[in-house]
């Protein structure tokens, strides 16, 4: 996949992540949001708690699933603290990390607390 494919792709992915999200009654709180650690693909809003969600897409689950590595994750929760610095309780704000993976054919599954193991 080209680099100007792969950016569409991924663009796509993430706007069937968000639809779903806003389904389920979240708030989309920011897409692509960037910290000085590195960029969160979307942060939502479910009651008081704060999502952060990575999404990755590729032709199965299980392939884009795995291209999530922990230099990765350690990344993601660092730009999660700069987020939850301008929330009204900092970092003691309620949050989840999910991984929302898209397969080739438009499929999503949402793993919650994806980041538990890290």
């Amino acid at each position: 996949m080209s680099g100007l494919t792969g950016y569409h792709a991924g663009l796509a992915a993430e706007d069937i992540v968000a639809r779903d999200y806003q389904e389920r009654d979240h708030l989309i709180a920011a897409r692509r949001w960037r910290g000085q650690s590195g960029e969160i693909d979307l942060v939502t809003r479910d009651g008081e708690t704060v999502v952060f969600v990575e999404v990755k897409k590729s032709r199965s689950f299980a392939t884009a699933a795995a291209r999530l590595g922990r230099r990765q994750m350690a990344r993601i929760v660092a730009s999660a603290g700069e987020f939850l610095a301008g929330e009204p309780r900092g970092q003691l704000t309620d949050v989840r990390f999910d991984l929302a993976v898209v397969n080739g054919m438009g499929g999503l599954n949402v793993i919650e607390n994806a980041f538990m193991e890290m």
